[in-house]
């Protein structure tokens, strides 16, 4: 099976709201196929997966846009942004 961590890396490109939809797309299968009971899963996508998805669209869009680097770990999610040179 694969882990979360493996797709963390492989958003390039510009429209930082559909880079936050692939992360969820991406940790979601994983989450649904992990074994997890479903109250655990809903868990999993409000309290961790659901914050880096929004600072994605939000806070990390600005950051990125003004030269800035963003990183945002919820739980065992770490995703991090960085301006392009």
């Amino acid at each position: 099976m694969e882990s979360a961590d493996e797709h963390m890396d492989e958003w390039t490109g510009d429209n930082f709201d559909e880079a936050a939809t692939v992360l969820n797309a991406k940790v979601g299968a994983i989450v649904s196929m992990s074994g997890m009971n479903p109250d655990a899963q809903a868990r999993f996508r409000r309290e961790f997966l659901a914050p880096v998805q929004d600072g994605i669209a939000g806070t990390g869009r600005t950051a990125v846009e003004t030269g800035q680097d963003w990183d945002k770990a919820a739980g065992p999610l770490l995703v991090v942004l960085t301006p392009a040179a």
